[in-house]
């Protein structure tokens, strides 16, 4: 048998860089698909009171939020400091709830339109007079599953 003979001072090759420009473009790509857009600015202040009995919405593209707070620090010269009604991305009146319901509803499923919801987002310290007079609205307006956003007890 032969013997062979192990050649020294031999390098390894260096690594091609050549794809790692194709693996970063790649990478880029990928979370720019992944990656979702808020869909509104909050512009009032919502901290949620605690709860103990809480269940999980289960498709979120059918529920319509409604934020009831004091508007955040730069809004504020514009709004005042008394609680405001924010529906979508917009601070808005009472008289303004049927119709932003009616534009959500237009871009639902005519199969899923029964089970839309309406979340209704609101700060612990407002008082219950504008959540009773959005809740009435919500109630002329058709929207009867009206759902109550609260963070878990520790």
């Amino acid at each position: 048998m032969g013997k062979f003979s192990q050649k020294r001072g031999k390098e390894s090759p260096a690594i091609s860089t050549a794809s790692l420009p194709d693996i970063i473009f790649m990478l880029l790509f990928f979370f720019m698909v992944v990656t979702v857009m808020r869909d509104s600015e909050r512009k009032v202040d919502v901290t949620t009171p605690n709860a103990t009995e809480l269940t999980k919405l289960e498709k979120k593209s059918l529920v319509n939020y409604i934020y009831i707070g004091r508007p955040v620090e730069k809004f504020q010269a514009i709004a005042g400091t008394k609680p405001r009604i924010q529906l979508g991305d917009k601070f808005a009146d009472i008289k303004d709830i049927p119709l932003f319901l009616e534009k959500h509803r237009v871009k639902v499923p005519e199969s899923q339109r029964g089970l839309i919801k309406t979340s209704l987002r609101i700060d612990k310290d407002v008082t219950m007079g504008i959540v009773t007079d959005v809740k009435t609205s919500l109630r002329k307006a058709g929207q009867l599953a009206v759902n109550y956003s609260a963070k878990p007890r520790v």
